[in-house]
């Protein structure tokens, strides 16, 4: 009964066996007992191990088996005062951490994010992926993430994780207007950009970012039916209808986004007045015509407008005005 009660008193193996819970760090039940001079530390592969004493972060050990005494503990010596002899037995926490790479990690913008797109102005983008990652330096990421918790999941790290990549993600895409078909079209530089910008972010919490994925750029409905009918006129192969296809659908694109209709004007070039584009748009001429060119049906145009007002393109102020220029053209 004695034997039994004092060899529960010091621990002569150290070593952490990982089960199905996905742990990143884990710390050795201490139960008030004490380390034996000689114990045996064991670190498996992907792991790593750390003392911590008093508070203080001592000495790290890799994958290896140790033995236990002043030349293996350097730095628990030296803050124990050991001079020369081990004193035994001895107080430590020992920390073990999971080194295993964490795959199939996701990610994605719960809401979407502004970016500055060259042909549209300001648009709001979607995005999801996959990353993976693993703990590179044990004593930043127990200084900043695990602290003394007994045990730390790898779901518990997930949220601030992915904080971190939607605010890269909306950096990257903010320093700069970037075209969505670019970015559509080359996921892959995309990826690589963005896993370049992010090392830094996981670094400081002592974690390496191994692999990083953008799956899918995605736009909001409205533009994506604009860009779904934009291929279909290109399919006809008829310039002159992809033209005015192209004058019509800027319109209340650019009125949804930033700027309203300041920027048709701007993107219809100077001298081409509103009332004038309108026109050119939904009659089929051209928006400079020549002198002996046909004018525009009047009445065309106005159904044109007033589908256009119904839609919310154009106020009901700007159809009522132009409907009187129409008007006195007919009488």
């Amino acid at each position: 009964m004695f034997n039994q009660f004092f060899s529960k008193q010091f621990i002569d193996v150290i070593e952490w066996v990982e089960g199905e819970q996905r742990l990143l760090a884990h710390r050795f039940p201490m139960q008030d007992r004490e380390i034996q001079n000689g114990a045996q530390l064991t670190v498996r592969d992907s792991q790593m191990a750390l003392f911590v004493n008093e508070g203080e972060i001592a000495d790290v050990f890799s994958a290896g088996r140790y033995s236990l005494n002043t030349q293996t503990l350097p730095i628990l010596t030296n803050l124990q005062n050991w001079d020369k002899q081990f004193q035994s037995p001895f107080k430590s926490d020992v920390y073990f951490f999971s080194t295993r790479e964490q795959i199939d990690q996701r990610w994605g913008t719960q809401a979407p994010v502004t970016v500055r797109d060259k042909m549209f102005g300001a648009i709001q983008l979607r995005a999801h992926g996959s990353y993976s990652f693993q703990i590179q330096d044990p004593r930043a990421f127990y200084l900043k993430i695990s602290g003394t918790r007994a045990d730390y999941a790898v779901d518990e790290l997930e949220g601030q994780l992915r904080a971190m990549i939607l605010t890269a993600l909306a950096s990257t895409l903010g320093s700069s207007e970037v075209d969505f078909v670019d970015i559509a079209a080359n996921q892959v530089e995309f990826s690589k950009k963005l896993e370049a910008d992010l090392q830094g972010y996981f670094a400081e919490y002592g974690l390496q970012l191994k692999t990083f994925f953008v799956q899918s750029v995605t736009l909001p409905p409205e533009l994506q039916t604009y860009f779904d009918k934009a291929i279909s006129m290109k399919m006809v192969g008829n310039v002159r209808q992809y033209a005015q296809f192209q004058a019509a659908e800027s319109m209340p694109i650019a009125a949804a986004n930033e700027g309203g209709m300041a920027g048709v004007g701007a993107g219809l070039g100077a001298g081409v007045g509103l009332g004038q584009a309108f026109a050119a748009a939904f009659s089929g001429a051209d928006p400079t015509p020549s002198a002996d060119a046909p004018a525009p049906d009047p009445f065309e145009a106005l159904n044109k407008l007033h589908d256009l007002m119904t839609k919310g393109v154009i106020t009901a102020e700007e159809f009522a005005s132009k409907k009187a220029e129409l008007l006195k053209k007919i009488n």
